[in-house]
């Protein structure tokens, strides 16, 4: 009970927002005198692939709408010359001109840490209110989400603004509810509530009543697209639009990785894993998957120096202490002389440690695309990836009929795939190499540009 009425004081809530906003708009009609296109991305310095596909998006648009003045909405004290500058020096992305800054001082109701109970819901109506600073501040015409925010749909289109978002990951899937039924713990639901019968039957019932409030958030945009086959099925199935829903696969930087050697020298070589320090990446599965590989890989001295590199970067405190949590077990499993931590490199760090390694990991499961995997193949290293949504339905797929990589699920499976990488012969891995390479430039910055304005001119 306690439950139902938690749930029902917050739609209260919700709603109440909205008609607070309906009044403010109906007072407010003025709109801006200049045409603006609005970016709602809190988290611009995050590193990841989103962060990528934000300013490949922000370019795109300033190439099709040359007159606008394109906006970032944003918690971070960046500037337009620091913007520019990182969307250059971190993903090699060169802006037609700054873009203009439009500072959120109410982040914090998006940021987990703000809902030790109710993440979900409360993150998603928290973007309720920080999308209200946003778009009080300044309303754009067009206002554009690369961040997931569903919730701040309705309320955009309440201000008048036309609505588009790329989603990357459905707030809630089908999957999610999946794994609270049959009580697997997980990342996202832990033993607590795996073990207990009523608080799974409790955690069921709050999921489908967030699936159904996002269902209707989602199907107020006007525009929606998506980054891959698994993320499609599950917006379509939540959002019910699928005639305005379109796939456009996210930027990978394949035109500077394509450039490098196929050749590797494997008895010495290394295994990449690209992720953000964050739970749900399974640093953890990689680092007992490559001790297992290890004990199986021969015990001649050539494979004395096979290696783990692990690069990712750190947002906050929390992800520097899960990455010495990862130091810790690798000293625990007496493996620590064998691996070694990237964190915040650079992007041209970053291409040259690609461009060296023999193979590359990616443990997360339902991964709704997984960029790292498609950089893992256009540099030449064979990617080793779950058998899960994104990497299994898009990318680690047979090109014209040769193998691209490997899928795994358990430590076992991981380890074996490793051991095949560095003991096959080096021509199979050559053939292999080619044909994940090839597969990876449907994944290219330039298609991603192509695809994104083509559907952006169905505005037009």
């Amino acid at each position: 009970m306690g439950l139902v009425l938690s749930l029902l004081e917050l739609g209260v809530a919700f709603v109440f927002f909205l008609l607070v906003a309906a009044l403010y708009y109906i007072r407010n009609r003025k709109r801006n005198a200049q045409p603006v296109v609005g970016f709602f991305h809190p988290f611009t310095e995050d590193g990841g692939g989103g962060e990528r596909v934000l300013w490949c998006a922000v370019k795109a648009v300033q190439e099709l709408f040359p007159l606008y003045s394109v906006v970032i909405y944003t918690g971070d004290q960046a500037t337009p010359d620091s913007l520019a500058a990182r969307a250059s020096e971190k993903f090699g992305i060169q802006l037609k001109e700054p873009v203009v800054v439009a500072r959120l001082y109410q982040r914090k109701w998006v940021e987990a840490a703000t809902y030790p109970r109710f993440t979900l819901i409360g993150q998603s109506l928290g973007s309720v209110v920080l999308a209200w600073e946003a778009l009080t501040a300044l309303t754009p015409w067009l206002f554009v989400d690369t961040t997931g925010y569903a919730f701040t749909y309705p309320l955009a289109r309440l201000f008048g603004c036309v609505v588009v978002c790329y989603t990357h990951y459905p707030t809630i899937s089908s999957d999610m509810l999946t794994r609270v039924k049959t009580r697997t713990s997980t990342y996202n639901n832990n033993s607590r509530i795996a073990r207990s019968f009523w608080l799974s039957t409790a955690k069921v019932f709050y999921y489908r009543v967030v699936a159904r409030l996002y269902g209707w958030a989602g199907s107020c945009t006007h525009l929606a697209m998506v980054n891959s086959s698994w993320t499609r099925g599950h917006i379509e199935e939540l959002w019910k639009i699928p005639s305005r829903t379109f796939r456009v696969y996210p930027p990978c930087d394949t035109s500077t990785l394509q450039a490098l050697p196929l050749e590797r020298r494997v008895e010495s070589g290394y295994i990449i894993s690209v992720a953000q320090f964050r739970p749900e990446k399974a640093h953890g599965l990689q680092l007992e998957a490559f001790r297992l590989a290890l004990e199986s890989l021969p015990s001649s001295s050539d494979f004395q120096e096979v290696r783990l590199k692990i690069v990712g970067s750190c947002r906050n405190s929390e992800d520097e202490e899960r990455l010495q949590m990862l130091k810790d077990t690798c000293k625990r499993l007496k493996i620590d002389n064998r691996v070694d931590f990237c964190a915040n490199v650079s992007y041209r760090e970053l291409v040259k440690l690609l461009g060296g390694a023999v193979a590359g990991i990616h443990t997360m499961i339902d991964e709704h695309f997984g960029i790292s995997v498609v950089e893992y193949m256009a540099a030449g290293a064979i990617p080793i990836a779950h058998r899960s949504a994104g990497p299994m339905m898009d990318i680690v797929v047979e090109e014209e009929g040769q193998q691209t990589g490997f899928l795994a699920e358990t430590v076992e499976e991981y380890a074996a795939a490793i051991y095949e990488v560095f003991t096959l012969p080096q021509e199979k891995r050559l053939q292999m190499a080619k044909a994940a390479r090839k597969r990876a430039l449907r994944f290219s910055a330039a298609n991603f540009d192509e695809r994104f304005k083509e559907t952006m001119k169905l505005l037009l």
